[in-house]
């Protein structure tokens, strides 16, 4: 006679225990269609319907009873595992422990709380925990965004002992990660070094104009090498040639201008433009600082975000790496200007100013210039152009012509703006950002073999 109060009967008590994330299981509906069928008996049958009030008694019963199996938070504790530091676009191992605390055997779904940045595979774990037993799962990601990241739970399922209802948790378990450009490239930067083997990453070996007299190392003979420098003690020893490698007595600086303007939010290989600027700002600073050198730091758009003074030995990269892993392009025109006059007020000596930027309107390639030309006269400065992929693709597609034309009227004028930078006094690179690290190693080589600086 009153349907509506059958239904709000059923439904309070699920909305009751929704609260505590407490929702049913397939078990439950399945269950429910044992007395659905016997109900439905009872209009062929009468006698049915003792059967299918007994169906619905029994259901309702276990299902309560199986209520109260479901575990609580303080049933579940969590430990997490991992390195503090990781770099982006990199694989990085992650271990975290579930202790089950409560005394019955947990059927649990488990997943870590990562944030969306992070790429992982096969990151839901499904196991079976014993009363009083820890288990460890492990698994990899990898970031795609530098930063600052908090993992603070683990999001658990938990079933109950017959299979009617799921909780859903969150064991608490905080760590941070921060997540700094490629670190990777560093170490592996180092061990083709001590091993000669740098041409495997495309260095070339320069040879020096005139002679350097602080020894810095000895090692094997290449077939660059004057025989000058031939160690014959050495060599006598060891039964093959050897010879002396000599470093620069002059300290010399460098400083990065790392554009983080609206136009550097493009993407190549997974990651912006800035990220990739970064990861070679590193790499060269790191090649520089072992050989001596002062490397600074300017991050801009339209305000200057970061600045690091220029400073010798490898303690500086630690400075490096904190003032640019939070570093992010932003959607504002560049101010090149304010770079410019940040650079001129704060950096009086000479030094290899390095100008990491995408440009591709008129406007902002003859600040470029012009900023370049003015600082050449103190500085010794170059300008790396990054591509994009998309414009090359375009130029070279024949699907449709006007695309293709119209992107290779931007590479005529990107060359021309090149041009212009190298007649004006400075050194300019056109390079993919992906493919810019060894080509700026190779300039900065080039000049101190050159004594340019």
């Amino acid at each position: 006679m009153f349907p509506w109060l059958v239904l709000v009967a059923l439904t309070i008590p699920l909305i009751i225990v929704a609260r505590r994330k407490v929702y049913p299981y397939i078990v439950y509906p399945l269950a429910l269609l044992i007395p659905t069928v016997l109900t439905a008996g009872i209009m062929l049958n009468a006698s049915w319907l003792v059967p299918a009030l007994a169906a619905d008694a029994l259901i309702f019963t276990v299902s309560l009873l199986d209520l109260f199996t479901l575990p609580s938070t303080s049933a579940l504790r969590a430990e997490r595992h991992h390195n503090k530091v990781a770099s982006i676009v990199k694989n990085s191992n992650v271990a975290f422990r579930m202790i089950n605390e409560s005394s019955r055997r947990l059927r649990l779904t488990l997943l870590d709380d990562l944030p969306e940045t992070f790429k992982v595979e096969d990151s839901i774990f499904r196991s079976s925990i014993g009363k009083h037993e820890t288990k460890e799962f492990q698994y990899s990601f990898k970031p795609t965004k530098r930063g600052q990241f908090k993992l603070q739970c683990i999001h658990v399922r938990s079933r109950s002992l017959f299979g009617f209802w799921v909780r859903h948790l969150t064991v608490p378990v905080e760590t941070q990660i921060h997540v700094y450009p490629d670190l990777h490239q560093l170490s592996h930067y180092a061990l083709l070094a001590r091993t000669n083997r740098l041409n495997l990453l495309g260095v070339r070996r320069t040879r020096k104009v005139g002679q350097d007299n602080e020894f810095e190392r000895l090692r094997e003979y290449t077939r660059d090498d004057h025989y000058r420098n031939i160690n014959w003690r050495s060599t006598a020893r060891h039964n093959k040639l050897i010879v002396q490698d000599y470093q620069n007595t002059q300290s010399q600086r460098i400083i990065f201008l790392i554009d983080c303007g609206r136009m550097m939010t493009n993407e190549s290989a997974e990651m912006t433009f800035v990220d990739h600027a970064l990861n070679s700002m590193l790499m060269l600073s790191h090649v520089a600082l072992s050989k001596g050198d002062s490397v600074g730091l300017i991050c801009f758009s339209d305000k200057i975000h970061c600045f690091v003074p220029p400073r010798s030995g490898m303690s500086q990269m630690n400075q490096l790496l904190h003032a640019s892993f939070n570093q992010f392009p932003r959607m504002v025109e560049s101010r090149y200007d304010e770079a410019f006059l940040y650079l001129a007020n704060r950096c009086n000596k000479r030094a290899l100013v390095i100008l990491i930027t995408n440009v591709v309107d008129e406007v902002n390639s003859q600040q470029v210039v012009q900023y370049m030309q003015t600082v050449s006269r103190r500085h010794l400065p170059i300008s790396v152009m990054l591509r994009d992929h998309h414009i090359f693709d375009e130029a070279e597609q024949t699907k449709s012509l006007y695309n293709a034309a119209a992107a290779a009227q931007i590479l005529n004028w990107r060359h021309d703006v090149l041009n212009t930078l190298t007649h004006r006094g400075a050194f300019a690179m056109d390079v993919f950002p992906e493919d810019m690290t060894t080509p700026i190693i190779n300039q900065y080589l080039e000049i101190k073999a050159r004594h340019l600086l």
